[in-house]
């Protein structure tokens, strides 16, 4: 398996496999803004990518400046891919599946 950068991915990538959701980790980094000279200044790598679904999914389980960081690069990710679906799951989502599944969320970092 994948090694993760979070805890609470490793916990959403074991539901996912429990359930049998079909799933790549960081597959894809997509490029958001480049420089006059073609550099790349700004990219989005999403957590996981459901191809059963079609959808990308980031998880955000940080403090507020990070989680508003994130909000921005999926709004851009929408303006510069908009063929590309990208769900973004808060801290409150992933403790609604911790209710409904049995979860654990591990501490934020």
């Amino acid at each position: 398996m994948a090694e993760f950068a979070h805890e609470s991915e490793a916990q959403l990538a074991g539901l996912l496999t429990g359930y049998g959701v079909r799933f790549e980790y960081e597959p894809t980094t997509f490029v958001l803004e480049t420089d006059s000279a073609g550099n790349v200044v700004e990219a989005f790598t999403p957590d996981f990518y459901l191809p059963d679904f079609d959808t990308y999914v980031e998880l955000t389980t940080l403090r507020q400046p990070l989680v508003t960081k994130k909000n921005r690069k999926v709004r851009r990710m929408a303006e510069v891919h908009p063929d590309v679906n990208v769900k973004l799951l808060y801290r409150r989502d992933i403790e609604a599946l911790g209710s409904k599944y049995g979860l654990v969320l591990a501490d934020a970092a």
